[in-house]
């Protein structure tokens, strides 16, 4: 089984890199699949890249669902 976590994007570093933040951290991943992405929007992650783009809604109801089970 595959999981990708919603994360919202801190920084663009360029064309194919951006910034997430990962609790109190930050993680660095591939956006080579969502080149639109912008800073602030919130994306499915697997595995170092960024899959899909969410709206703030999707990704809280996706955060409820991998929290409560």
């Amino acid at each position: 089984m595959c999981l990708g976590i919603p994360l919202r994007v801190k920084t663009i570093k360029d064309s194919s890199t951006a910034s997430v933040e990962l609790g109190d951290s930050e993680l660095e991943i591939s956006t080579v699949f969502t080149p639109e992405v912008k800073i602030g929007d919130y994306v499915i992650v697997h595995a170092g890249f960024s899959i899909s783009i969410l709206t703030e809604d999707e990704a809280e109801e996706v955060k409820e669902l991998l929290d409560n089970g």
